[in-house]
């Protein structure tokens, strides 16, 4: 399995904002080797909200194939040069592979 987040810290009160955007239907939902796409929120950290979008693959190379993709690809061509809204502060992008899961009863 191959994870990547997405953290994506706002000014408070604009998290709602980042979460309709991302929990609408997406391309990436019908793409081969997708387990799940998960987004949270913190609305706990001092200064700021934190929305996090957790993506899960069954492979590192499902990932690729879709990272490669026309539609992934003409997704940020269409974003390219727009400006990023101003309640967003900043973003971080992380990748696991994961090595083990425990399974809960």
């Amino acid at each position: 399995m191959f994870i990547q987040t997405r953290t994506i810290e706002v000014t408070k009160g604009n998290s709602d904002k980042v979460i309709e955007r991302f929990s609408k239907e997406s391309p990436i939902d019908q793409f081969e080797g997708l387990i799940d796409r998960t987004v949270m929120v913190n609305k706990r950290a001092k200064n700021h909200e934190e929305v996090v979008m957790m993506i899960r693959w069954r492979s590192q190379e499902d990932w690729k194939n879709w990272e490669k993709s026309d539609v992934h690809l003409q997704g940020h061509r269409n974003h390219k040069g727009k400006e990023k809204p101003e309640y967003i502060i900043g973003m971080n992008v992380n990748m696991y592979e994961v090595h083990y899961i425990k399974e809960g009863n």
